[in-house]
């Protein structure tokens, strides 16, 4: 992954990322140095020289390390155990392997995938149905994969 800028995020432009995080919003601590380093994948937003949060179309999510450190409560899929394998290493979430999902999630938002027994996250996608019908659908796509656990913002050493 190569680097193209590194800089401080100013006070305004952090709080209108915490603003759009809604839930998320705590991975950034007050008095936390945040940075944005813009690569040719994402722009990433370094907390305290953690990859805790990227940019996706301007809009902000965590990454798989940031949804790690939080109890996760709303926009999220759970995948059953024969999906995980695939999921980790970077597959589009199917509707048969879904077991459950956050209702509230609509077409088109950002979603946290974890896997069922222990609710740790594996990827950050897109959602590409409602949350009702994954749970409902028995077939098709149901979750573009963005960032998975191993990909390179996983493995990003700063």
């Amino acid at each position: 992954m190569k680097i193209k800028k590194r800089y401080y995020l100013k006070k305004k432009k952090l709080k209108e990322v915490q603003e759009k995080l809604g839930d998320y919003a705590e991975l950034i601590k007050p008095k936390s140095k945040v940075e944005i380093i813009e690569t040719d994948l994402p722009d990433i937003l370094l907390v305290d020289g953690e990859p805790l949060v990227m940019m996706l179309d301007d809009e902000p999510l965590p990454t798989v390390k940031g949804a790690l450190k939080m109890d996760i409560k709303s926009s999220y899929v759970v995948v059953d155990m024969g999906a995980v394998k695939f999921v980790a290493k970077g597959a589009d979430v199917m509707s048969p392997g879904i077991v459950d999902a956050d209702p509230s999630i609509e077409e088109g938002n950002l979603v946290v995938i974890v896997e069922e027994s222990h609710k740790k996250p594996l990827a950050v996608g897109r959602s590409l149905i409602s949350g009702t019908e994954m749970i409902e659908n028995r077939e098709g796509k149901a979750v573009k994969s963005l960032h998975y656990i191993g990909d390179d913002i996983w493995n990003l050493e700063i």
